[in-house]
């Protein structure tokens, strides 16, 4: 195993650590079902207590296990950056699903070095599932190597999507997008938690996915378990550089083509 091999798996090492401490912190803390406790940062957008425990446990472990880098949370430090080794935190991805017991919500870590995610690790809390990816070495879940599907046929295919909630300015051009789409594909799925879609991307459940407005924090780990699983992630642009604010199309290599040109015309 070759230098920088080791130092990626050493990295996902401490990020599994630090996500399943988090889960398990999630999982067992009383969740404040009184909405008179949920703090608002924006129009549905919740933010608890949970939320930010969660975040410091994670951020406390990376930095004792990687005292030479840096995080960016979205709770605690959402303008973090690096030119060195980057952390990029959910502490608790779905937290409105959390809230109201609706069973998909995640952590999510990434290690992100040159704006490129190295290591990715999400956590499915309700179903206690661990998926993790190396830059290179394939995305998991335990020994099960992940594989995006095969689907070439869009009537025939299964897509995730998100609501643009938080840029309500984005809603006619989705609503146009999601009309197209669900006239040529067999359904849209929205769970919300982009992680767990990115996840259902990796595993081959969803085709492909589509989302107008995403965090850094939202997709980091998740497009490096796409990638490894064979799938392709960008903007719609077709960029590939998405850690960062903006849009995100991710699918297998046919899906995700034919998304970029439906959602480009739409």
């Amino acid at each position: 195993m070759d230098r920088k091999v080791l130092e990626y798996h050493n990295l996902l090492s401490i990020a599994v650590s630090a996500a399943e401490r988090a889960a398990a912190f999630v999982r067992g803390a009383k969740r404040p079902s009184d909405p008179n406790t949920w703090h608002h940062k924006g129009p549905n957008d919740f933010v608890t207590e949970i939320d930010r425990e969660a975040e410091r446990l994670v951020t406390e472990h990376l930095l004792d296990h990687a005292p030479e880098s840096s995080v960016c949370g979205e709770e605690f430090s959402p303008d973090a950056t690096s030119e060195g080794l980057l952390w990029v935190v959910d502490p608790l991805d779905g937290t409105t699903n959390y809230l109201h017991g609706y069973p998909a919500y995640a952590v999510s870590i990434a290690a992100v070095q040159h704006g490129m995610p190295q290591v990715g690790v999400v956590v499915d809390i309700a179903r206690d599932l661990t998926y993790t990816a190396v830059a290179g070495g394939g995305a998991w879940l335990g020994e099960n190597r992940l594989q995006v599907s095969s689907t070439a046929d869009p009537a025939v295919a299964l897509v995730g999507t998100g609501f643009p909630f938080k840029a309500p300015t984005l809603l006619p051009r989705y609503l146009e997008q999601l009309s197209a789409l669900m006239h040529e594909t067999s359904g849209i799925r929205r769970a919300g938690s982009a992680a767990l879609d990115l996840v259902d991307v990796a595993l081959g459940r969803f085709d492909g996915f589509w989302e107008l407005q995403l965090a850094p924090w939202d997709v980091a780990a998740g497009t490096l378990l796409v990638r490894e699983a064979g799938g392709v992630v960008t903007n719609t642009d077709g960029s590939q550089d998405v850690i960062k604010h903006g849009s995100i199309v991710a699918g297998n290599p046919m899906m995700h083509e034919w998304l970029l040109n439906k959602l480009e015309v739409s």
